[in-house]
């Protein structure tokens, strides 16, 4: 999820709700004179000034239950009492302006309540939240409360302070969703909202702010925000022809904790045509780089939304249908900041059965003279950190082997085709990263295997959930880019073409390595596959690989 950033612009001295009363007082009193008929602006003036006075005298004062319920009461009554005069003048600000002022004070001294989640179910027990949620349906997002009731919930939901006090956390929560409707409401306000004016920029920013720390905290949360309304905000909200901000880079880490593990969002982003949207946004960094750091972490926002929406079979028929391997392959020959990911894409685009049609017309758009020059060398860019190093070579290895499982006739006779140009440097290639990726698993194992014996001696119990965990640290180690290697080994040692049998062969005795060893891990792997598919599926593919292993 990453930490919360700061807007721009925004530091301790210049804090908007600082100084929020008095740039929105200035508003509503500039030129306002034919509506204030008691024109008794200096009255509001001093009002605004004793406040602050009476604030800080009461900061020494100590805050427990029974001052928050007094507090929670005040703003109840407040808001009351300005609800009726806007009811009963509202074509004349200068009637209810004084409520106005009175309202945004309590909210502002609600802000400690924050700093108490084990109070929170004080604010739902006397209907506060209720009333905070009706200011925000207020048809006049230009009043004072609107702006702090948004801040305020922003900080009220802050993530931290939620996981302070569980029950506090859930009791507050639990009342913001129970009407079913809190995101729509949020959603609409948003749509309201003037980015072009500093403060409903801000608005937007800490209501996005308020929708993430919902979503973090209940997961639960995501399918119903992106039915209400939040998926297809946040898609017009990126394709908007307006300059890069700090809205828009949240808006694309929303959409990405949205689509995190979750079918029913990367549906309907499909069906919102989201998948052209996103290959819209990312063409701009074909053969540009973004200008910023901040550009940079929503273009990644970005990739990661659409590695998400792949894992869903239908959307990488949309992805198919908007030319998005087209895309992906220029990405990676126009050797930008966009490489690294437009590979991982393909990946995700391309991997198991489902992703058979776009297997068929990467080859058919030429993407395998792409492909095998970054196989037969990892580029120098992404040498800078040996995990970037790894995860460029898993990629490569996986969208190689993703082909051989899928590709058929005229496009697997191409794709074998090329292990075998240029007397075979391709499987010299293969074996080279075989030995690498087989020494690295070696040296994890013996460790692990040290822990073992340490754990043994301890008296301690070896339990599924450890060698779960001794399983994966072999994964990270290197042992899945092994698999894919020994994969991609024995499915061309299976080709019909003794040339590359031969070969693979040859280069295994000549550095002692053994047929048995890759057995043994072409084993492990198929033992291991399926996670999430059918049981069926699981069956059909470890059959398919033990054929393989008998004529290796």
């Amino acid at each position: 999820m990453g930490a919360k950033r700061l807007r721009a612009g925004d530091d301790d001295d210049d804090d908007p709700r600082n100084k929020k009363a008095g740039r929105e007082l200035a508003r509503h009193l500039e030129g306002d004179d034919s509506e204030d008929p008691s024109g008794d602006r200096k009255r509001i003036l001093e009002k605004l000034m004793d406040d602050d006075e009476d604030a800080d005298d009461q900061e020494g004062e100590p805050v427990d239950e029974s001052s928050v319920k007094k507090m929670i009461l005040t703003f109840e009554k407040r808001s009351y009492k300005n609800q009726e005069l806007r009811i009963k003048f509202p074509d004349t600000p200068g009637r209810f302006m004084e409520t106005e002022l009175d309202l945004n004070d309590i909210i502002q001294e609600m802000h400690v309540i924050a700093t108490m989640p084990d109070l929170y179910h004080l604010l739902v027990e006397l209907n506060a939240v209720h009333s905070l949620l009706g200011l925000l349906s207020h048809e006049n997002t230009d009043i004072l409360s609107f702006k702090d009731v948004v801040d305020l919930l922003q900080e009220l939901t802050d993530i931290d302070t939620l996981h302070e006090s569980e029950e506090g956390a859930e009791v507050l929560i639990d009342s913001l969703v129970s009407p079913g409707q809190v995101v729509a409401l949020l959603v609409q306000n948003m749509e309201r909202l003037d980015e072009q004016v500093k403060e409903e920029a801000d608005g937007v920013y800490n209501t996005l702010a308020i929708i993430e720390n919902m979503a973090e905290f209940r997961p639960g949360l995501c399918t119903e925000a992106a039915q209400q309304g939040l998926m297809q905000w946040l898609l017009k909200r990126i394709k908007a022809k307006i300059p890069f901000d700090a809205n828009k880079l949240y808006c694309s880490e929303v959409l990405a904790i949205l689509l995190q593990n979750n079918d029913s969002t990367r549906e309907l982003l499909g069906e919102l045509d989201g998948i052209d949207v996103l290959l819209q946004q990312l063409s701009v960094f074909k053969r540009h780089n973004p200008a910023t750091a901040e550009e940079q972490e929503m273009m990644e926002n970005l990739f990661d939304a659409m590695c998400s929406c792949l894992m869903l079979a239908a959307n990488r028929d949309r992805f198919l249908r908007g030319e998005g391997l087209q895309l992906m392959n220029l990405m990676l020959r126009e050797k930008k900041m966009s490489r690294t990911s437009a590979l991982r894409v393909l990946d995700h685009g391309m991997i198991g059965p489902e992703g058979s049609d776009n297997c068929h017309k990467f080859v058919d758009i030429l993407g395998l003279r792409t492909i095998f020059p970054l196989f037969m060398k990892t580029p120098k860019k992404m040498r800078k950190a040996g995990a970037a190093d790894k995860e460029h070579e898993e990629h490569v290895c996986s969208i190689i082997s993703s082909c051989l499982r899928n590709l058929k006739a005229q496009q697997r006779t191409r794709l074998l085709s090329k292990f075998t140009e240029n007397d075979c440097e391709k499987v010299d290639r293969l074996m080279e990263l075989h030995f690498k990726y087989l020494e690295a698993v070696q040296l994890a194992d013996k460790r692990i295997e040290g822990e073992k014996h340490d754990m043994v001696k301890r008296g301690e119990i070896l339990d599924d959930v450890m060698e779960d965990e001794f399983y994966l640290r072999r994964l990270d180690a290197g042992l899945f880019v092994l698999q894919l290697l020994c994969y991609i080994m024995v499915e061309i040692s299976n080709s019909g073409i003794s040339q590359l049998q031969q070969r693979v062969h040859q280069i295994l005795n000549l550095r002692g390595g053994s047929v048995k060893v890759v057995r043994h891990i072409m084993r492990e792997y198929a033992e291991n596959i399926g996670d999430g598919k059918s049981e069926e599926f699981k069956e059909s593919e470890q059959k398919r690989i033990m054929d393989l292993l008998e004529n290796f």
